[in-house]
């Protein structure tokens, strides 16, 4: 199975910039729509972003949508996730995942595949 390992998070003050990335080994998820999902203490997993498998379709949670970028580059089996203008609400473990199909999707079952996590914190 493919592992998925998450990287780029640490302490940032608010209004800062991050750039998450989502690594592929022992396989490819190019065939797969990928997301990003964020976990903060005391709340439920919560969708950030998602991309179709090309790459040409992509999907925003409202909160982010304008300060966050989701991109991938097949070719080096990598996810990204570019977060601008952060926010102390942000903070959280960001998950990436591979989907099921290769089409774009808000939905947590439709994911079979994910990372350990990375966490990002933002100061006030």
């Amino acid at each position: 199975q493919v592992q998925l390992l998450e990287s780029g998070g640490g302490l940032v003050q608010a209004g800062g910039s991050l750039r998450l990335s989502c690594a592929a080994s022992g396989g490819t998820f190019r065939w797969n729509a990928m997301g990003w999902f964020r976990l903060a203490p005391g709340q439920e997993r919560q969708f950030v972003a998602a991309v179709s498998w090309t790459g040409g379709n992509t999907d925003y949670a409202e909160s982010v949508k304008g300060r966050f970028t989701i991109s991938r580059d097949n070719a080096k089996n990598t996810l990204y996730l570019q977060m601008n203008s952060l926010k102390p609400e942000d903070t959280a473990v960001y998950y990436c995942a591979a989907a099921r199909g290769v089409a774009v999707t808000k939905n947590t079952d439709d994911y079979v595949n994910w990372g350990q996590g990375t966490q990002v914190s933002v100061s006030s």
